[in-house]
């Protein structure tokens, strides 16, 4: 009689020792740290850290942002007040503009001084980020908020609902906005609903801005929601009895605010070309208030003086480009599979 291989020799125990020093237990058989699983946030946070471009991209972001809620200190640290003249004829030639290199450039004026009036143009770009950064993340949020609520819905209930919605999207999609403000613009008295001067003007930018770029936004969300309402979280609620708004608003909008935070950095920077490309125009906020595309604006009469167009240009180049480096790689870690 030929016996099996026994189970009781050197092998068993080399068994049970693996086995003693798998993950969560000891040799002396106590239990030992148990091991964490991570959030998806978490697994997006370490994706986006791995994308130095994107990480760069958001630095310049939240750089920016300090400078427009600091900008009284920094031009109070680092320049002149950016609506106070420098006309002395040390500094202004009444003819060629200002002396010195490069516009004037030195330690008192980082940036330059402007032609003919001598206004500093470091303090200038400085204050013009409070105002297109204000005017862009106001006006995103607000047709963030109406797109997602409207595209949510209309993609839950579908049928007539979906169809009104759906036309409007078209509607406000096809609307000529930049003729509408410019029009708007030039008729919208110096006080109105209780705002007078720069006040009313932004207000004004942000209703334009925000509430006619809802379409875009309630696209994107209802073409995730229409998957969303079959999924099987969505009819277990409604099993349980949960009323369309709960459902609509504890189950699907959270599920949803991954596209949507990444729509929303694409198009801030989006409203900030819009914010300026009306200033330039004339119709956004007046002057003396120093915004980056009324100073660009001014710049076109200067041409032969490149540095007063350079300045303003180059702080909405460095903004749009940052904010779009930033979206794209929030995309990729929150979506990996849309590499």
């Amino acid at each position: 009689m030929v016996l099996g291989p026994d189970h009781s020799g050197p092998a068993t125990a080399l068994v049970g020792e693996e086995l003693a020093e798998t993950p969560g237990s000891s040799k002396s058989g106590t239990p030992g740290e148990a091991i964490q699983g991570r959030s998806l946030g978490q697994i997006a946070w370490g994706r986006l850290k791995r994308d130095r471009v994107a990480m760069a991209g958001g630095v310049v972001v939240i750089l920016l942002i300090l400078v427009a809620i600091f900008a009284p200190w920094i031009v109070k640290l680092l320049g002149h007040p950016p609506n106070e003249y420098h006309q002395d004829t040390s500094l202004i030639d009444p003819a060629l503009g200002p002396k010195g290199k490069f516009g004037g450039m030195s330690r008192q004026f980082l940036f330059g001084l402007e032609p003919v009036n001598g206004r500093d143009l470091f303090s200038r770009v400085v204050y013009g980020a409070r105002i297109s950064l204000l005017i862009a993340f106001v006006a995103t949020l607000l047709s963030v908020t109406i797109g997602s609520v409207l595209g949510v819905v209309a993609g839950y209930f579908g049928g007539w609902v979906d169809t009104i919605i759906a036309r409007a999207m078209d509607v406000f999609l096809a609307f000529p906005l930049l003729v509408f403000a410019i029009a708007l613009g030039g008729v919208v008295p110096d006080s109105a609903f209780g705002l007078s001067g720069d006040a009313l003007r932004i207000a004004m930018l942000i209703f334009i801005i925000g509430f006619f770029n809802w379409g875009y936004i309630a696209r994107i969300v209802r073409g995730q929601a229409l998957s969303l309402r079959e999924r099987e979280f969505v009819d277990a609620s409604r099993s349980l009895g949960a009323r369309a708004p709960r459902i609509i608003f504890r189950e699907m909008l959270p599920n949803l605010f991954a596209p949507i935070l990444v729509y929303a950095t694409l198009l801030i920077p989006t409203n900030i070309l819009f914010e300026s490309a009306l200033s330039f125009l004339g119709v956004g906020v007046r002057p003396p208030t120093a915004t980056w595309g009324g100073m660009l604006s001014d710049a076109v009469h200067y041409y032969t003086m490149p540095h007063f167009m350079f300045w303003p240009g180059m702080a909405i180049f460095l903004t749009v480009l940052a904010f779009n480096i930033f979206g794209d790689g929030l995309r990729d870690a929150l979506d990996p599979k849309s590499r």
